[in-house]
């Protein structure tokens, strides 16, 4: 049995809906800090599609019989086809996955607040913890040459 069109519209959505969405969209590209923590970005994925169409039949008036179908035509013949396919995809993140010497820390990101927001939450005290471990290792204050 030969292959309706609306199986090809279907068919290309998925394809193209599969192609969008893989692992690395939920989870995203490990991002390295100076301080050799890892940031991993953790995102919910939500996609849809919609595919559909309709035959047409040919017009009665221009048959011979009047029935609906085209006498002059097999019955085998396919009818005039109409569709079309849509689909979408949304990624959100959710939360972000820090894996560092202190541990593995969860930061998450609730829907309340947006990312950019968050991100200014916390720079204050990551900034303090960059500036503390910089003062540990000896790198905080004037090199020699700066105090000559």
């Amino acid at each position: 049995m030969a292959e309706h069109p609306v199986e090809g519209l279907m068919q290309a959505a998925f394809e193209n809906i599969k192609a969008m969405v893989d692992v690395n969209a939920i989870v995203g590209d490990p991002v390295q800090t100076p301080d050799g923590s890892v940031i991993l970005p953790i995102s919910r994925v939500a996609f849809g599609f919609a595919a559909g169409g309709s035959d047409f039949r040919v017009d009665s008036r221009r048959s011979g019989s009047g029935n609906g179908h085209d006498d002059r035509k097999s019955s085998s013949h396919a009818l005039p086809f109409g569709g079309g396919s849509g689909g979408g995809v949304c990624l959100t993140p959710i939360a972000f996955l820090v894996v560092g010497q202190q541990g593995i820390n969860v930061v998450s990101l609730d829907n309340q607040t947006h990312l950019l927001e968050r991100i200014i939450d916390v720079t204050p005290s990551v900034l303090d913890r960059i500036e503390a471990m910089f003062k540990r290792d000896g790198h905080g204050g004037p090199s020699e040459e700066e105090e000559a």
